[in-house]
Protein backbone atom coordinates (compact mmCIF):
# COMPACT_ATOMS: atom_id res chain seq x y z
CA UNK A 1 0.00 0.00 0.00
CA UNK A 2 2.59 1.90 1.03
CA UNK A 3 4.34 1.79 -2.53
CA UNK A 4 1.17 3.88 -3.84
CA UNK A 5 1.47 7.16 -1.95
CA UNK A 6 3.43 9.82 -3.63
CA UNK A 7 6.78 10.25 -1.35
CA UNK A 8 6.40 13.58 0.45
CA UNK A 9 9.86 14.81 -1.35
CA UNK A 10 9.25 14.13 -4.29
CA UNK A 11 4.97 16.16 -4.80
CA UNK A 12 4.00 17.35 -1.25
CA UNK A 13 0.50 18.02 -3.18
CA UNK A 14 -0.33 14.82 -4.28
CA UNK A 15 1.37 12.68 -1.11
CA UNK A 16 -1.57 14.42 0.60
CA UNK A 17 -4.09 13.21 -1.67
CA UNK A 18 -3.02 9.91 -2.17
CA UNK A 19 -3.21 9.65 1.58
CA UNK A 20 -6.88 11.06 1.65
CA UNK A 21 -7.57 8.17 -1.28
CA UNK A 22 -5.65 5.09 0.44
CA UNK A 23 -6.70 5.78 3.94
CA UNK A 24 -10.05 5.52 2.69
CA UNK A 25 -10.67 9.21 4.33
CA UNK A 26 -12.59 10.98 1.57
CA UNK A 27 -13.70 11.29 -2.07
CA UNK A 28 -14.08 13.76 -4.98
CA UNK A 29 -18.13 13.87 -5.46
CA UNK A 30 -20.21 14.52 -8.52
CA UNK A 31 -20.46 18.46 -7.63
CA UNK A 32 -17.08 19.95 -8.46
CA UNK A 33 -15.26 20.90 -5.33
CA UNK A 34 -17.08 19.34 -3.05
CA UNK A 35 -16.49 16.20 -1.34
CA UNK A 36 -17.90 12.57 0.05
CA UNK A 37 -16.35 12.00 3.63
CA UNK A 38 -16.15 8.47 3.90
CA UNK A 39 -16.79 6.67 7.08
CA UNK A 40 -13.18 6.67 8.67
CA UNK A 41 -13.01 10.29 7.59
CA UNK A 42 -15.63 10.74 9.41
CA UNK A 43 -15.33 9.10 12.55
CA UNK A 44 -11.97 11.10 12.90
CA UNK A 45 -14.30 14.14 12.35
CA UNK A 46 -16.84 12.54 14.97
CA UNK A 47 -13.34 13.05 17.55
CA UNK A 48 -12.91 15.68 17.10
CA UNK A 49 -16.19 17.28 17.15
CA UNK A 50 -17.04 15.08 20.62
CA UNK A 51 -14.14 16.63 22.21
CA UNK A 52 -14.67 20.58 21.20
CA UNK A 53 -18.29 20.32 22.19
CA UNK A 54 -17.31 19.12 25.53
CA UNK A 55 -15.22 22.12 25.90
CA UNK A 56 -17.83 24.36 24.75
CA UNK A 57 -20.50 23.07 26.90
CA UNK A 58 -17.75 23.11 29.98
CA UNK A 59 -17.33 26.63 29.25
CA UNK A 60 -21.28 27.25 29.59
CA UNK A 61 -22.16 26.93 25.66
CA UNK A 62 -25.55 25.49 24.41
CA UNK A 63 -25.92 24.03 20.65
CA UNK A 64 -28.62 25.53 18.62
CA UNK A 65 -29.81 25.18 14.96
CA UNK A 66 -30.11 28.22 12.66
CA UNK A 67 -31.47 27.85 8.80
CA UNK A 68 -29.18 26.95 6.03
CA UNK A 69 -30.88 29.30 3.47
CA UNK A 70 -30.52 33.27 4.48
CA UNK A 71 -32.26 36.31 2.15
CA UNK A 72 -30.48 38.27 0.49
CA UNK A 73 -31.07 41.19 1.84
CA UNK A 74 -29.57 40.17 5.24
CA UNK A 75 -26.19 40.09 3.98
CA UNK A 76 -26.82 43.87 2.60
CA UNK A 77 -26.91 44.93 6.05
CA UNK A 78 -23.75 44.95 7.57
CA UNK A 79 -21.70 46.10 4.67
CA UNK A 80 -18.17 44.90 5.57
CA UNK A 81 -19.56 41.22 6.04
CA UNK A 82 -20.87 41.47 2.57
CA UNK A 83 -17.75 42.52 0.78
CA UNK A 84 -15.95 39.92 2.42
CA UNK A 85 -18.42 37.33 1.19
CA UNK A 86 -20.05 38.50 -1.62
CA UNK A 87 -17.96 36.68 -4.39
CA UNK A 88 -18.15 33.17 -2.67
CA UNK A 89 -21.85 32.85 -2.25
CA UNK A 90 -24.22 30.28 -3.65
CA UNK A 91 -27.51 31.86 -4.72
CA UNK A 92 -31.08 30.02 -4.91
CA UNK A 93 -33.31 31.98 -7.49
CA UNK A 94 -35.93 29.67 -7.81
CA UNK A 95 -38.30 26.54 -5.99
CA UNK A 96 -39.49 24.84 -8.34
CA UNK A 97 -38.87 22.15 -11.22
CA UNK A 98 -40.79 20.82 -14.34
CA UNK A 99 -40.90 18.47 -16.75
CA UNK A 100 -38.43 19.72 -19.96
CA UNK A 101 -41.19 21.01 -22.98
CA UNK A 102 -39.22 18.42 -25.27
CA UNK A 103 -38.99 15.56 -23.12
CA UNK A 104 -35.36 15.30 -22.31
CA UNK A 105 -35.50 15.56 -18.80
CA UNK A 106 -36.36 18.70 -16.47
CA UNK A 107 -35.36 22.44 -16.34
CA UNK A 108 -36.13 25.30 -14.05
CA UNK A 109 -39.86 26.12 -13.90
CA UNK A 110 -39.28 30.03 -14.73
CA UNK A 111 -42.72 30.66 -12.57
CA UNK A 112 -40.74 29.25 -9.78
CA UNK A 113 -38.78 32.36 -9.52
CA UNK A 114 -38.28 33.44 -5.82
CA UNK A 115 -39.33 37.28 -4.82
CA UNK A 116 -35.99 37.38 -2.92
CA UNK A 117 -33.35 35.39 -3.67
CA UNK A 118 -32.13 33.27 -1.03
CA UNK A 119 -27.85 32.58 0.30
CA UNK A 120 -26.98 29.27 1.04
CA UNK A 121 -25.12 30.40 4.22
CA UNK A 122 -21.69 30.89 4.17
CA UNK A 123 -21.34 31.55 7.57
CA UNK A 124 -24.02 32.84 9.79
CA UNK A 125 -24.00 35.87 11.85
CA UNK A 126 -26.57 37.78 9.74
CA UNK A 127 -29.35 35.10 10.19
CA UNK A 128 -28.45 34.61 13.84
CA UNK A 129 -28.57 38.22 14.47
CA UNK A 130 -32.06 38.63 12.93
CA UNK A 131 -33.43 35.94 15.85
CA UNK A 132 -31.31 37.36 18.56
CA UNK A 133 -33.71 40.70 18.01
CA UNK A 134 -36.32 38.74 19.50
CA UNK A 135 -34.58 36.91 22.14
CA UNK A 136 -32.71 39.85 23.92
CA UNK A 137 -34.58 43.26 25.37
CA UNK A 138 -32.92 43.10 28.42
CA UNK A 139 -29.53 42.62 30.29
CA UNK A 140 -31.42 39.59 32.15
CA UNK A 141 -30.86 37.71 28.68
CA UNK A 142 -27.22 38.00 28.28
CA UNK A 143 -24.77 36.51 28.28
CA UNK A 144 -26.19 34.28 25.51
CA UNK A 145 -23.90 31.45 24.90
CA UNK A 146 -24.91 29.61 21.17
CA UNK A 147 -23.36 27.01 18.97
CA UNK A 148 -24.13 25.60 15.70
CA UNK A 149 -22.50 22.27 14.17
CA UNK A 150 -24.03 22.82 10.65
CA UNK A 151 -22.37 23.06 6.59
CA UNK A 152 -21.48 25.74 5.10
CA UNK A 153 -20.91 26.85 1.37
CA UNK A 154 -18.48 28.92 -0.12
CA UNK A 155 -18.01 28.61 -3.84
CA UNK A 156 -14.25 27.92 -3.97
CA UNK A 157 -12.41 28.17 -7.56
CA UNK A 158 -9.76 25.92 -6.23
CA UNK A 159 -10.52 22.89 -3.96
CA UNK A 160 -8.69 20.53 -2.04
CA UNK A 161 -10.19 17.59 0.29
CA UNK A 162 -10.82 18.59 3.53
CA UNK A 163 -8.38 21.67 3.24
CA UNK A 164 -10.98 23.79 0.84
CA UNK A 165 -13.67 22.50 -0.43
CA UNK A 166 -16.79 24.48 -1.59
CA UNK A 167 -19.04 22.66 1.01
CA UNK A 168 -17.49 21.93 4.53
CA UNK A 169 -18.54 21.15 7.92
CA UNK A 170 -17.87 23.15 11.26
CA UNK A 171 -19.21 24.86 14.33
CA UNK A 172 -19.66 28.45 14.98
CA UNK A 173 -20.23 29.99 17.84
CA UNK A 174 -22.21 32.90 17.88
CA UNK A 175 -22.54 35.24 21.06
CA UNK A 176 -24.16 38.24 22.38
CA UNK A 177 -23.36 40.63 25.68
CA UNK A 178 -23.79 43.16 27.40
CA UNK A 179 -20.59 44.90 27.70
CA UNK A 180 -17.47 44.88 25.60
CA UNK A 181 -15.00 43.56 28.13
CA UNK A 182 -17.32 40.51 28.13
CA UNK A 183 -17.54 39.94 24.46
CA UNK A 184 -13.46 40.85 24.42
CA UNK A 185 -13.28 37.94 27.03
CA UNK A 186 -15.51 35.84 25.60
CA UNK A 187 -13.82 35.90 21.91
CA UNK A 188 -9.71 35.10 24.15
CA UNK A 189 -11.66 32.36 26.00
CA UNK A 190 -12.46 30.37 23.10
CA UNK A 191 -8.86 31.02 21.39
CA UNK A 192 -7.64 29.59 24.53
CA UNK A 193 -9.95 26.77 23.91
CA UNK A 194 -8.83 25.74 20.23
CA UNK A 195 -5.03 26.49 21.32
CA UNK A 196 -5.51 24.27 23.77
CA UNK A 197 -7.82 21.72 22.08
CA UNK A 198 -5.08 21.92 18.91
CA UNK A 199 -1.71 20.77 21.43
CA UNK A 200 -3.68 18.29 23.57
CA UNK A 201 -5.84 16.59 21.50
CA UNK A 202 -4.48 16.86 18.03
CA UNK A 203 -1.05 17.25 19.38
CA UNK A 204 -0.28 20.20 16.70
CA UNK A 205 1.48 22.90 18.46
CA UNK A 206 0.33 26.33 17.41
CA UNK A 207 1.63 29.79 17.68
CA UNK A 208 -1.46 32.48 18.78
CA UNK A 209 -2.28 35.91 17.92
CA UNK A 210 -4.18 38.44 16.33
CA UNK A 211 -4.56 39.19 12.76
CA UNK A 212 -4.10 42.44 10.68
CA UNK A 213 -6.64 44.77 9.97
CA UNK A 214 -6.47 42.94 5.66
CA UNK A 215 -6.77 39.55 7.58
CA UNK A 216 -9.82 39.97 10.09
CA UNK A 217 -13.00 37.71 9.59
CA UNK A 218 -15.37 40.70 7.21
CA UNK A 219 -17.09 42.67 9.97
CA UNK A 220 -15.03 41.82 13.03
CA UNK A 221 -13.38 44.60 14.86
CA UNK A 222 -10.34 41.79 15.76
CA UNK A 223 -9.79 38.15 15.11
CA UNK A 224 -7.74 36.14 16.91
CA UNK A 225 -5.96 32.92 15.51
CA UNK A 226 -4.04 29.37 16.07
CA UNK A 227 -1.82 29.36 13.75
CA UNK A 228 0.06 25.64 12.65
CA UNK A 229 2.87 24.62 10.62
CA UNK A 230 2.60 21.99 7.82
CA UNK A 231 5.62 19.59 6.83
CA UNK A 232 6.18 21.34 3.52
CA UNK A 233 6.70 24.70 5.63
CA UNK A 234 3.42 26.29 4.69
CA UNK A 235 1.22 27.51 7.69
CA UNK A 236 -2.62 26.62 8.25
CA UNK A 237 -5.09 28.97 10.18
CA UNK A 238 -6.71 26.42 11.98
CA UNK A 239 -9.18 28.35 13.88
CA UNK A 240 -10.52 31.63 14.56
CA UNK A 241 -12.24 33.88 17.44
CA UNK A 242 -13.78 37.00 16.39
CA UNK A 243 -14.41 40.23 18.22
CA UNK A 244 -17.53 41.54 16.38
CA UNK A 245 -17.81 44.94 18.53
CA UNK A 246 -21.83 45.95 17.68
CA UNK A 247 -21.19 45.85 13.73
CA UNK A 248 -23.97 43.01 13.48
CA UNK A 249 -26.40 44.41 16.54
CA UNK A 250 -26.37 47.85 14.80
CA UNK A 251 -27.07 46.16 11.58
CA UNK A 252 -30.06 44.12 12.75
CA UNK A 253 -31.04 46.76 15.74
CA UNK A 254 -30.48 44.44 18.76
CA UNK A 255 -30.45 46.49 21.89
CA UNK A 256 -31.10 45.93 25.36
CA UNK A 257 -32.33 47.69 28.49
CA UNK A 258 -29.07 47.66 30.45
CA UNK A 259 -29.13 47.62 34.47
CA UNK A 260 -29.74 51.09 34.93
CA UNK A 261 -33.11 50.95 32.50
CA UNK A 262 -30.73 52.58 29.63
CA UNK A 263 -30.90 51.37 26.04
CA UNK A 264 -27.51 49.73 24.38
CA UNK A 265 -26.76 48.12 21.82
CA UNK A 266 -25.65 44.30 22.79
CA UNK A 267 -21.58 43.18 21.74
CA UNK A 268 -20.89 40.31 20.64
CA UNK A 269 -18.34 37.14 19.24
CA UNK A 270 -18.27 34.69 16.97
CA UNK A 271 -15.59 31.92 16.54
CA UNK A 272 -15.30 28.70 14.26
CA UNK A 273 -13.12 25.32 13.42
CA UNK A 274 -14.02 23.24 10.25
CA UNK A 275 -13.64 19.67 8.64
CA UNK A 276 -9.90 21.61 7.74
CA UNK A 277 -8.94 20.23 11.03
CA UNK A 278 -8.82 16.49 9.05
CA UNK A 279 -6.44 18.23 6.52
CA UNK A 280 -4.73 19.63 9.70
CA UNK A 281 -4.13 16.00 11.22
CA UNK A 282 -2.80 14.44 7.99
CA UNK A 283 -0.58 17.08 7.20
CA UNK A 284 1.07 17.41 10.64
CA UNK A 285 1.61 13.78 11.46
CA UNK A 286 1.47 11.35 8.50
CA UNK A 287 4.26 9.83 6.37
CA UNK A 288 5.48 8.21 3.40
CA UNK A 289 3.62 4.90 4.68
CA UNK A 290 0.49 6.71 4.88
CA UNK A 291 -1.50 8.18 8.02
CA UNK A 292 -0.50 9.05 11.55
CA UNK A 293 -3.11 10.01 14.42
CA UNK A 294 -2.66 10.68 17.83
CA UNK A 295 -4.59 8.49 20.06
CA UNK A 296 -7.05 11.22 21.59
CA UNK A 297 -8.24 11.61 18.02
CA UNK A 298 -7.73 7.97 16.51
CA UNK A 299 -11.05 5.87 15.80
CA UNK A 300 -9.24 2.76 16.64
CA UNK A 301 -6.65 3.05 19.31
CA UNK A 302 -5.48 -0.62 19.28
CA UNK A 303 -5.97 -3.62 16.25
CA UNK A 304 -5.00 -6.98 17.67
CA UNK A 305 -4.11 -9.29 14.50
CA UNK A 306 -4.37 -13.34 15.36
CA UNK A 307 -0.86 -14.61 13.50
CA UNK A 308 -1.03 -15.93 10.99
CA UNK A 309 -4.39 -16.86 10.85
CA UNK A 310 -6.99 -17.08 13.60
CA UNK A 311 -7.80 -19.95 15.37
CA UNK A 312 -10.13 -20.45 18.27
CA UNK A 313 -7.72 -19.94 20.91
CA UNK A 314 -6.00 -16.65 19.33
CA UNK A 315 -9.50 -15.12 19.14
CA UNK A 316 -10.88 -16.01 22.39
CA UNK A 317 -7.36 -14.32 23.72
CA UNK A 318 -7.76 -11.70 21.36
CA UNK A 319 -11.15 -11.01 22.90
CA UNK A 320 -9.97 -11.70 26.44
CA UNK A 321 -7.53 -8.21 25.84
CA UNK A 322 -9.63 -6.43 23.93
CA UNK A 323 -12.43 -6.60 27.06
CA UNK A 324 -9.38 -5.57 29.49
CA UNK A 325 -8.61 -2.33 26.69
CA UNK A 326 -11.87 -1.45 26.31
CA UNK A 327 -12.60 -1.17 30.29
CA UNK A 328 -9.73 1.33 30.27
CA UNK A 329 -11.38 3.29 27.52
CA UNK A 330 -9.51 2.25 24.91
CA UNK A 331 -11.29 1.99 21.27
CA UNK A 332 -10.34 -2.05 19.99
CA UNK A 333 -10.36 -4.03 16.93
CA UNK A 334 -9.64 -7.62 16.36
CA UNK A 335 -8.98 -8.56 12.82
CA UNK A 336 -9.72 -11.97 12.49
CA UNK A 337 -10.95 -12.01 8.53
CA UNK A 338 -9.28 -15.39 7.63
CA UNK A 339 -9.79 -14.05 3.74
CA UNK A 340 -6.65 -10.79 4.35
CA UNK A 341 -3.14 -12.06 4.54
CA UNK A 342 -1.44 -11.06 8.05
CA UNK A 343 0.85 -8.92 5.45
CA UNK A 344 -2.16 -6.90 3.88
CA UNK A 345 -3.40 -6.43 7.67
CA UNK A 346 -0.45 -4.85 9.20
CA UNK A 347 -0.37 -2.47 5.97
CA UNK A 348 -3.97 -1.38 5.96
CA UNK A 349 -3.77 -0.19 9.52
CA UNK A 350 -0.16 1.05 9.34
CA UNK A 351 -1.96 3.50 6.01
CA UNK A 352 -4.78 4.32 8.35
CA UNK A 353 -2.64 5.15 11.34
CA UNK A 354 -4.11 2.99 14.27
CA UNK A 355 -1.45 4.03 17.13
CA UNK A 356 -0.85 0.56 18.33
CA UNK A 357 -0.78 -3.15 16.82
CA UNK A 358 -0.45 -6.28 18.48
CA UNK A 359 0.09 -9.55 16.92
CA UNK A 360 -1.18 -12.64 18.61
CA UNK A 361 0.59 -15.38 17.76
CA UNK A 362 0.27 -19.27 20.08
CA UNK A 363 4.19 -19.55 20.08
CA UNK A 364 4.34 -15.98 21.91
CA UNK A 365 0.56 -17.08 23.81
CA UNK A 366 3.09 -20.06 25.01
CA UNK A 367 5.30 -17.41 26.40
CA UNK A 368 3.15 -15.39 27.48
CA UNK A 369 3.71 -12.33 25.52
CA UNK A 370 2.28 -10.36 22.65
CA UNK A 371 4.31 -8.27 19.74
CA UNK A 372 3.63 -4.09 20.04
CA UNK A 373 4.01 -2.07 17.01
CA UNK A 374 3.54 1.43 17.61
CA UNK A 375 2.44 3.76 14.83
CA UNK A 376 5.01 6.79 15.08
CA UNK A 377 8.36 5.22 15.48
CA UNK A 378 7.56 1.74 13.78
CA UNK A 379 9.18 -0.08 16.62
CA UNK A 380 8.11 -3.27 17.46
CA UNK A 381 8.73 -5.25 20.56
CA UNK A 382 7.89 -7.94 22.70
CA UNK A 383 5.80 -7.23 25.87
CA UNK A 384 4.43 -9.24 28.63
CA UNK A 385 0.46 -10.25 28.29
CA UNK A 386 -0.33 -10.00 31.63
CA UNK A 387 1.08 -6.27 32.05
CA UNK A 388 -1.58 -4.88 28.86
CA UNK A 389 -3.64 -3.22 31.09
CA UNK A 390 -1.07 -0.91 32.28
CA UNK A 391 1.63 -0.71 28.86
CA UNK A 392 -0.94 -0.08 26.04
CA UNK A 393 -2.46 3.28 28.02
CA UNK A 394 0.84 4.33 28.90
CA UNK A 395 2.17 3.33 25.30
CA UNK A 396 -0.63 5.30 24.05
CA UNK A 397 0.02 8.67 26.08
CA UNK A 398 3.65 8.18 24.79
CA UNK A 399 2.56 8.24 21.51
CA UNK A 400 0.71 11.40 22.09
CA UNK A 401 3.68 13.26 23.20
CA UNK A 402 5.93 12.24 20.91
CA UNK A 403 4.05 13.04 17.84
CA UNK A 404 3.93 17.08 19.56
CA UNK A 405 7.37 16.59 20.88
CA UNK A 406 8.44 15.87 16.76
CA UNK A 407 5.64 18.34 15.60
CA UNK A 408 7.48 21.63 18.03
CA UNK A 409 10.68 19.99 17.22
CA UNK A 410 9.70 20.56 13.50
CA UNK A 411 8.58 23.58 13.90
CA UNK A 412 11.67 25.17 15.97
CA UNK A 413 13.73 23.83 13.00
CA UNK A 414 11.98 25.94 10.64
CA UNK A 415 11.10 29.10 12.66
CA UNK A 416 14.11 31.73 10.72
CA UNK A 417 14.24 35.95 11.59
CA UNK A 418 14.55 37.98 8.47
CA UNK A 419 16.18 41.38 9.16
CA UNK A 420 15.99 41.95 5.03
CA UNK A 421 13.37 40.92 1.78
CA UNK A 422 16.25 39.09 0.40
CA UNK A 423 17.17 37.00 3.30
CA UNK A 424 13.59 36.83 3.83
CA UNK A 425 13.21 35.67 0.10
CA UNK A 426 15.95 33.03 0.41
CA UNK A 427 14.64 31.58 3.71
CA UNK A 428 11.53 31.12 1.66
CA UNK A 429 13.45 29.27 -1.07
CA UNK A 430 15.43 27.05 0.71
CA UNK A 431 13.40 25.77 3.95
CA UNK A 432 10.10 27.57 4.13
CA UNK A 433 8.39 27.96 7.58
CA UNK A 434 7.63 30.94 10.11
CA UNK A 435 9.64 33.67 9.49
CA UNK A 436 9.57 36.60 12.10
CA UNK A 437 10.57 40.38 9.99
CA UNK A 438 9.79 43.46 10.52
CA UNK A 439 6.75 45.07 9.12
CA UNK A 440 5.48 48.93 9.15
CA UNK A 441 2.20 48.23 10.02
CA UNK A 442 0.83 49.59 6.53
CA UNK A 443 -1.48 47.41 4.72
CA UNK A 444 -0.10 48.39 1.23
CA UNK A 445 3.36 47.32 2.40
CA UNK A 446 1.84 44.17 3.60
CA UNK A 447 -0.16 43.69 0.10
CA UNK A 448 3.29 44.23 -2.07
CA UNK A 449 5.39 41.74 0.28
CA UNK A 450 2.51 38.88 -0.59
CA UNK A 451 2.59 39.82 -4.10
CA UNK A 452 6.56 39.81 -4.58
CA UNK A 453 6.84 36.36 -2.12
CA UNK A 454 3.67 34.81 -1.91
CA UNK A 455 3.98 35.01 1.65
CA UNK A 456 1.52 36.82 3.99
CA UNK A 457 1.34 37.83 7.93
CA UNK A 458 -0.33 34.84 9.46
CA UNK A 459 -0.63 37.33 12.85
CA UNK A 460 1.01 39.16 15.26
CA UNK A 461 1.58 36.88 18.16
CA UNK A 462 0.57 37.58 21.54
CA UNK A 463 4.23 37.41 22.76
CA UNK A 464 5.67 39.53 20.62
CA UNK A 465 8.18 41.64 22.49
CA UNK A 466 9.37 45.43 21.47
CA UNK A 467 12.20 45.15 19.48
CA UNK A 468 12.36 48.57 17.20
CA UNK A 469 13.74 47.86 13.85
CA UNK A 470 13.29 48.65 10.42
CA UNK A 471 10.31 46.97 7.81
CA UNK A 472 11.87 44.60 5.31
CA UNK A 473 10.24 46.00 2.39
CA UNK A 474 9.81 50.16 3.36
CA UNK A 475 12.67 50.28 5.28
CA UNK A 476 10.47 52.35 7.97
CA UNK A 477 10.44 52.20 11.31
CA UNK A 478 8.42 49.22 12.83
CA UNK A 479 8.42 48.14 16.98
CA UNK A 480 8.37 44.38 16.72
CA UNK A 481 8.34 41.70 14.17
CA UNK A 482 5.18 39.71 12.99
CA UNK A 483 4.98 36.44 11.80
CA UNK A 484 5.23 35.48 8.36
CA UNK A 485 4.74 32.37 6.50
CA UNK A 486 3.27 30.86 2.87
CA UNK A 487 -0.04 29.29 3.69
CA UNK A 488 -2.81 27.29 3.00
Amino acid sequence: MAKEITPRSENYSQWYLDIVNKAGLAENSAVRGSMVIKPYGFSIWEKIQQSLDKRFKDTGHVNAYFPLFIPKSFLSKEADHVDGFAKECAVVTHHRLMNNPDGQGVVVDPTSKLEEELIVRPTSETIIWNSYRDWIKSYRDLPLLINQWANVVRWEMRTRPFLRTSEFLWQEGHTAHSTKEEALAEAKLMHDVYADFAETEMAMPVIKGYKTESERFAGALDTYTIEALMQDGKALQSGTSHFLGQNFAKAFDVKFLNDKNKEEFVWATSWGVSTRLVGALIMTHSDDEGLVLPPKLAPIHVVIVPIPKPDENLINKANEMAEILRSKGITVKIDDDPKKRVGFKFAEYEMKGVPVRIGLGNRDLEKGMMEVARRDTKEKQLMPLDSLGESIPALLDDIQENLLQKAMDFRTEHTSIANDLNEFQHILDTKGGFIYAHWDGSSETEAKIKELTKASIRCVTFDAKDEPGKCILSGKPSQRRVLFAKAY
